[in-house]
């Protein structure tokens, strides 16, 4: 025998359900804030092929603005979890993802202290991301802002927050603070190569996309890194109406410091200047409307021998495919007539 579900009244259950929804929805939001802006934070993030001196730029423009008297925090969201390690000398940073994981299992809440560190004014984190085959890194980026929230990311007292993103790998976490409005503006890295070009040019693609729906953020400018002099990097920020923030030379010094883990920001030492010019430059940079360039635009930075342009596409036949001529045969396909 089937019972009639609707002739069932209310139960004790959804009454107080209902009485509570109702005494919530009865709280009056908090009023508008109308009082004096104490604290602006600028929030940026830094984009870049993997490998082309993100982190390398990013350790030692923090390190630059906190010896200015800046606030700073430089958040990693690499799955790789490297951006910190040339600010800590070479030490692994403990991340975000991994200690909640832990702190989870062991059933504790996770502390800023388990995963913020200092040094020298600098404070630094790291999202983190899952091993290679274990999970979406792009999943991981968002898990690890959701921690962040949790851990009252919108009330800290920050000059600058910068934030580490890979340019190259397109899934929505890496996206988020531009399809987010979660950041003010957008730094890209690259060289004088076509494929960090081209992944600086997706990234304004990217900022351009969403202001046409309707998004705020925009392209502060163009850092070059390792710059041989030859000028594609210039001349790609020139066609993209983006300013050159920074051109840091391919120097012999510059490489076997990074590598040894040194911090070369400083005011006392050979590239101060450099580092301080580029932290007034971030500091001071308006966020714009980039101009994309489209694949030909972007190869004609370039001779036709360096990129292959001249090459011709020749279509494939059925020959080369069976190694053989072979009758076309009918399929099965079904069609529908038109609705």
């Amino acid at each position: 025998m089937t019972q009639d579900l609707s002739a069932i009244g209310p139960t004790p259950v959804h009454f107080m359900m209902k009485t509570r929804l109702q005494s919530e929805a009865a709280i009056e939001p908090d009023p508008v804030h109308t009082g004096p802006i104490k604290k602006e934070t600028q929030i940026i993030a830094i984009y870049g092929k993997g490998g082309i001196g993100k982190s390398f730029t990013l350790a030692n423009l923090s390190y630059m603005m906190a010896q200015q008297g800046k606030k700073v925090l430089l958040i990693g969201c690499d799955p790789k979890s490297d951006t910190t390690s040339l600010l800590f000398g070479g030490k692994a940073c403990p991340t975000i993802i991994e200690t909640s994981s832990k702190k989870k299992l062991a059933g504790e809440a996770v502390a800023i202290g388990d995963v913020c560190f200092k040094r020298d004014g600098v404070y630094a984190m790291e999202l983190g991301g899952p091993e290679v085959g274990r999970g979406c890194g792009g999943r991981g980026i968002i898990h690890g802002f959701e921690t962040l929230e949790k851990l009252g990311f919108h009330d800290w007292g920050f000059d600058y927050v910068l934030l580490d993103f890979l340019g190259d790998v397109v899934c929505g976490g890496f996206g988020l603070p531009i399809a987010r409005d979660m950041c003010q503006k957008v730094i890209v890295v690259g060289s004088n190569d076509l494929q960090s070009l081209y992944v600086a040019n997706n990234v304004c693609s990217a900022v351009e996309y969403f202001r046409k729906l309707g998004g705020n953020v925009g392209v502060a400018g163009m850092v070059i890194n390792k710059d041989d002099g030859t000028g594609e990097a210039a001349a790609f920020a020139q066609a993209a109406g983006i300013p050159v923030l920074s051109a840091i030379p391919a120097d012999e010094d510059i490489r076997r410091k990074s590598a040894s883990y040194e911090i070369i920001g400083r005011p006392e030492g050979q590239w101060g200047p450099m580092f301080a010019d580029l932290a007034s430059n971030v500091a001071t940079a308006p966020p714009v409307r980039p101009k994309p360039l489209s694949q030909d635009e972007l190869l004609g930075l370039f001779a036709g021998s360096a990129v292959g342009r001249d090459v011709v596409l020749e279509p494939a036949t059925v020959f080369d495919m069976m190694g053989r001529e072979d009758i076309t045969k009918p399929s099965l396909e079904v069609v529908y007539d038109q609705a």
